[in-house]
Order: structure tokens, then C-alpha cells, then sequence
């Protein structure tokens, strides 16, 4: 594989992988500073970053610069930090 298809792969892995941690800290101040879980605004506000992430990764894969499967593992990643978050601002109410 040429050198500059790897470091647009890894170019491509770091920016979706940084975009999920850009949800996950928006979703961490979020629930310290705005809102609880059960409200409407944060459930929105989860299910369109997690769409967007979802539509960037799919362009990814369709561009064969990641592979469905490191796609979902970006995804899946990123849903059990957001569970742990969850579990444990219900522990603090």
C-alpha cells in the first residue's frame, strides 16, 4: 500500500476518533453543567452528534480509508464511554 493511502488512513482514523471525543466532552458538560438525561434537549443533542459521526464514518468506509469494522469499534468505543457517563451521573442524583 503507497505511503500517502496509509497516512490518509491514519489521517482519516485520528479525525473521526477526535470527533468522538469532541461528543463525549459536549455530552460530559452537558450533563455537569446543563441538563439531566432524561431531558429532551440532551437525548437531541446526543442523537444528532451520534448520526453526524455515523454519516462521517460511513463516508470514510465508502472512501475505503477506514474499514467497517474499525467504524464500528470507533462507534461502539464511544456509546460505552456515553453509558458510563450516564451510569454515573445517576448515581450522583
Amino acid at each position: 500500500m503507497p505511503d500517502v493511502t496509509i497516512n490518509h488512513r491514519e489521517k482519516a482514523h485520528a479525525l473521526l476518533k477526535a470527533d468522538a471525543d469532541k461528543i463525549l466532552r459536549l455530552i460530559e458538560v452537558q450533563i455537569e453543567n446543563l441538563t439531566m438525561p432524561q431531558c429532551p434537549v440532551y437525548e437531541d443533542v446526543l442523537d444528532t452528534q451520534m448520526f453526524g459521526l455515523s454519516r462521517e464514518i460511513d463516508f470514510a468506509v465508502r472512501l475505503e480509508l477506514i474499514t467497517e469494522e474499525e467504524g464500528r469499534n470507533l462507534l461502539g468505543d464511544l456509546e460505552k464511554k456515553l453509558n458510563i457517563l450516564h451510569e454515573a451521573s445517576q448515581n450522583t442524583l
